[in-house]
């Protein structure tokens, strides 16, 4: 029965620069894009906004409802 050895401190320090890589990892995700792909997704969700708002069947469904249209003052 023999039982591996682990240095602690050793062990706290590898923990601490795998967290480290992992979220320097999700950072390159979230934020190592180019300008160009930036706008490329810009331009590419508000295509797809006008698009899904051309299909609507009702197009002040979207829009707050304010009451009826034959407001007496």
């Amino acid at each position: 029965m023999n039982a591996d050895i682990v240095n602690l401190r050793q062990a706290r320090k590898r923990r601490l620069r795998d967290e480290k890589a992992k979220k320097a990892e999700e950072n390159r995700l979230a934020f190592g894009r180019t300008k160009s792909e930036r706008n490329l997704t810009e331009i590419l969700n508000r295509k797809q906004s006008r698009s899904l708002d051309q299909k609507r069947l009702d197009p002040d469904s979207g829009l707050a409802n304010d009451g009826p249209d034959d407001q007496s003052d």
